[in-house]
């Protein structure tokens, strides 16, 4: 019972190669489905974005916009789940359902791996900004930092010329 050694794999695939580069390209790609591990927080962020975008498309289910006339129809009635539930605790459950149950089935037709992922390109596509963002805010606190220090060494300045 002897085993031979698998056969040697050869690829002929030239974008492979080491010698033909790949064209630059000003957007890196992510695979979406095998991404990067992120860590805790940075999944928690992709979370918060998908929720966002499924509350998003629900937002008629979830709360209708005030109207002019103040006057609700059939559907602001079916769809208004967070005007039923003001000042409700417990009886919002009962009191609310068809508003409860409307805004739940749009969630969950809306709550699909896809919007996951759009929400994790979407993620992705900010990386850059959000980056700039707190790097600009570190600037910020470093000015204002060196803008107290050296108001307190003027203060001591001041306070020993007044000691003196």
């Amino acid at each position: 019972m002897s085993s031979s050694p698998p056969p040697p794999t050869t690829t002929t695939s030239s974008s492979s190669s080491p010698d033909s580069p790949l064209p630059p390209s000003n957007k890196p790609a992510y695979n979406l489905r095998n991404p990067l591990p992120l860590s805790a927080s940075q999944e928690q962020e992709v979370k918060r974005l998908y929720y966002k975008r499924v509350r998003a498309h629900c937002a008629p289910e979830i709360k209708v916009p005030a109207r002019r006339d103040n006057k609700l129809t059939d559907d602001d009635e079916r769809a208004a789940f967070a005007e039923c539930a003001v000042n409700r605790t417990v009886t919002a459950t009962w009191v609310c359902r068809v508003q409860r149950l409307a805004m739940n089935s749009c969630m969950l037709e809306h709550a699909k791996p896809e919007e996951e992922d759009r929400a994790r390109e979407e993620w992705f596509a900010t990386v850059e900004e959000r980056r700039r963002a707190k790097e600009e805010d570190l600037v910020k606190v470093e000015k204002r930092r060196e803008e107290v220090i050296r108001m307190m060494r003027e203060d001591e300045a001041r306070r020993g010329k007044m000691m003196r």
